[in-house]
């Protein structure tokens, strides 16, 4: 039986829906990569997207129990109106091949018609169940990409303390921007809004203090952690203006009990660039979470199979490719 999830769901529908994520994490994904915390689930269950309307279904068993969930991030930002994102069409392992990943499907394809959405896009593993399932509904693959894995405390003990040019200092915190640099923080995520195109629709709306405040409180609010570090341009004495953020990256816990940690953006603002800032500003943070987190022990990242600037720095800091994936897009 195909229901909506309620906001917030009960404790029951929360256990129901993680059940169906570990069950398909065993038969899916390496034994490598550590299954996801219940706390992970719940946040993004019970904590809405501040860009986005996020729509939850279950196709329920007659015991109760979940067979399938998917969720749909419906973008609410003007300018990605047209677009919207699966987050997860995920089927119980023993519960496949019996229509519920279509019965899913349907229902969230009547939601794009009916919402006006012209395209949708989803992170997936190639060759496994996901793109299976994907490959006959019109989904292509836009971006190649693959997951990329740190192991901290090695990382920590062979590579050397990261140095800065003169005129250049770290700075680092957990949780949102301090308000000192909120303005100067935004300016540097604005960078992203020239990257490379990915193939996929969406659109990167201007960064602004409010809205890098916004992304790390819907981390802290899931309960998670988020961390960042910043190579800060000093401005050079009273008077004379405020420090720069010359590059950054930051690093989350999804669940704080979580040994291995999710790599966010790492950035260097065009001006400040070949100077080595984006390898030195990721070893910073490297023993900062050492120092704050000594639980963690691995750090995740995904990079683009054309990104050679930073698979060339990952590469310097002993990232080693764990598998591949992919961003798909289906237009409707």
């Amino acid at each position: 039986m195909l229901m909506t999830l309620g906001t917030p769901p009960s404790e029951a529908e929360t256990d129901a829906w993680h059940d169906v994520i570990a069950a398909a994490h065993l038969r899916d994904v390496p034994a490598s990569v550590p299954e996801r915390g219940r706390t992970e689930t719940a946040g993004k269950l019970r904590v809405q997207s501040p860009t986005a309307r996020m729509l939850h279904l279950v196709w329920a068993a007659p015991d109760g129990s979940y067979d399938g969930v998917a969720t749909l991030l419906l973008f609410t930002e003007k300018s990605n109106r047209h677009m919207a994102f699966l987050d997860a069409l995920v089927v119980r392992p023993e519960a496949r091949r019996r229509g519920v990943g279509a019965q899913l499907w349907g229902a969230i394809r009547a939601e794009l018609t009916a919402d006006g959405r012209s395209s949708v896009s989803a992170m997936l593993e190639l060759g496994g169940a996901g793109e299976a399932f994907v490959d006959g509904l019109g989904f292509a693959k836009v971006l190649p990409l693959a997951w990329y894995v740190q192991r901290v405390p090695e990382a920590n003990a062979e590579l050397p303390e990261p140095r800065l040019p003169d005129g250049y200092r770290f700075a680092s915190w957990d949780g949102v921007v301090p308000d000192a640099l909120a303005d100067e923080f935004a300016r540097a995520h604005e960078v992203t809004r020239d990257a490379p195109g990915t193939g996929v629709d969406e659109r990167t709306p201007r960064w602004d203090a409010e809205r890098v405040r916004g992304a790390a409180r819907l981390v802290d609010d899931r309960g998670g952690v988020i961390l960042t570090s910043v190579v800060l341009a000093e401005a050079g004495g009273a008077g004379k203006g405020v420090d720069r953020v010359a590059a950054y990256t930051a690093l989350v816990l999804r669940d704080p009990s979580h040994t291995r940690a999710l790599q966010y953006d790492t950035v260097v603002v065009p001006e400040h660039r070949g100077r080595g800032l984006g390898q030195a500003v990721k070893r910073h943070l490297l023993g900062t979470l050492a120092e704050r987190h000594p639980g963690v022990r691995e750090i995740s990242t995904s990079v683009a199979d054309d990104n050679a600037p930073m698979l060339a720095v990952n590469a310097a800091l002993g990232y080693r490719r764990e598998r591949p994936a992919g961003i798909f897009q289906a237009k409707l």
